[in-house]
């Protein structure tokens, strides 16, 4: 089963996939809801996108390791606990990746930032490469990667798979939507990457397009449709 991430965070799943996390906190449900409505505005949705790529990046990182340190607050010495390890890399799918990037910066504002240009050849569904630029000390970095939606699979696939060219082996899938069928196809190219999303829906139509969905996000986010 699909894990699920409550109000304290998640724990448990997509078929017998603990790896696979779906968000089932109030508020992300709340503003999926909202984010989902035909009525919404342009800027409203931006603005909803960034609050539950927030709410799905406390997830995401949930993991992250962390050591001890001597600090002083303003009564006295004490030992808190900051990050350790590995330092993050963001990497937005574009164009809607950018849509949720900034969510996941308010969270985390020192990470270093990459882009994957992708298109989706709209015959055969298959991604389309047309930029790319990530920093060079990937395998030193955990890296978030981020897309509003998660559909066939084939672009979240395609942008992993030229991560790990480029060095990185540690590597985390977020989005805000998915259907059944981009999950497995991501899944089963990439294992070793886990997936944190707000919902899987009941699938995809014959255009690819999530039912029942939010729309195009990229048109929503930037008002081009």
């Amino acid at each position: 089963m699909t894990r699920e991430a409550g109000a304290a965070g998640g724990q448990a799943a997509f078929g017998d996939d603990p790896d696979v996390v779906v968000l089932t906190h109030p508020l992300a449900r709340h503003k999926l809801t909202l984010l989902r409505d035909a009525r919404t505005s342009t800027g409203e949705f931006r603005r909803l996108a960034r609050e539950l790529s927030m709410l799905a990046g406390y997830e995401a990182l949930r993991d992250l390791p962390v050591e001890d340190v001597e600090i002083d607050t303003p009564l006295e010495r004490m030992t808190g606990q900051q990050l350790a390890g590995k330092k993050l890399c963001l990497v937005s799918i574009l164009r809607a990746g950018n849509g949720i990037l900034d969510g996941m910066l308010d969270l985390v504002p020192s990470a270093r930032v990459g882009h994957v240009g992708l298109y989706r050849d709209p015959a055969t569904l298959e991604p389309v490469e047309y930029y790319l630029k990530l920093p060079d000390d990937l395998a030193r970095r955990c890296c978030v990667v981020v897309d509003p939606m998660l559909a066939t699979g084939h672009s979240a696939v395609a942008a992993i798979t030229r991560l790990k060219q480029a060095g990185a082996d540690s590597i985390v899938f977020v989005c805000l939507l998915a259907a059944p069928e981009g999950v497995a196809c991501l899944r089963a190219a990439h294992p070793d990457v886990r997936v944190v999303t707000c919902a899987i829906d009941r699938g995809l139509d014959d255009h690819g397009y999530i039912r029942p969905g939010l729309g195009d996000a990229g048109d929503r986010l930037f008002g081009t449709k």
